[in-house]
């Protein structure tokens, strides 16, 4: 197989870093170092959804599938980037037809809004993101995207609180990713291999990732 290039779309989790604004924040503590003890060890803490970070359908539906039975299919394979003229907080269904192409259908389909450049504990990254208005679920359903992803802290807007898409999505078994960086990266409408592999926690709805593109096409 010839790897073209390798892209890491995934964030760095570090201590204090921002995050969904109502979560406890990230700690990442040396607790073991060579020159004391001969080898360097950490201490980690966070909730599952940190960073860039994997949504399973157990997250918000009480029957969905949890992130440790994601089948590796689902979150490995042919994935696109696509970028909306997005105007305001929400990604409309307009939006999205304007840039949709029948290739997208059934494969992983990562949103650059370019929010992951605005990164900081101001209200405007935590609070004002873009994300998915309601109006997109039936299309998305329509065209069945294996997993969606987003460089947001969310795949619809903070003050969606009741978190509608979401659950109008992972009912029918999608995934999310939410936090990716980078997606500035791909070329738009260009195929890659993308692997979105969340850490094995059992029964968690969800759990931190490590996202990359492969350019082997």
């Amino acid at each position: 197989m010839d790897v073209k290039n390798y892209y890491d779309l995934s964030v760095t989790l570090k201590t204090n870093m921002p995050i969904w604004p109502t979560n406890p924040l990230v700690s990442v503590t040396p607790v073991g170092t060579v020159a004391r003890d001969g080898y360097s060890v950490e201490s980690y803490s966070s909730v599952t959804h940190s960073g860039t970070h994997i949504d399973a359908p157990y997250h918000m539906i009480e029957s969905g599938t949890t992130v440790d039975n994601i089948p590796l299919r689902q979150i490995i394979g042919e994935g696109y980037c696509i970028r909306p003229r997005i105007k305001g907080k929400e990604i409309t269904l307009k939006m999205l037809e304007e840039v949709w192409k029948p290739e997208y259908d059934g494969k992983i389909i990562l949103i650059n809004t370019g929010w992951d450049k605005k990164r900081s504990f101001t209200r405007e990254f935590q609070f004002d993101f873009p994300g998915l208005s309601m109006d997109t679920v039936d299309f998305l359903l329509s065209h069945k995207p294996a997993v969606i992803g987003i460089d947001t802290l969310g795949i619809e807007p903070y003050d969606h609180s009741d978190f509608a898409v979401h659950k109008a999505l992972l009912k029918h078994g999608m995934v999310f990713i939410e936090d990716l960086a980078n997606l500035h990266q791909l070329k738009e409408g260009k195929p890659y291999l993308v692997a979105a592999l969340p850490l094995k926690i059992e029964n968690a709805s969800g759990a931190m990732a490590r996202v990359v593109a492969l350019d082997i096409y």
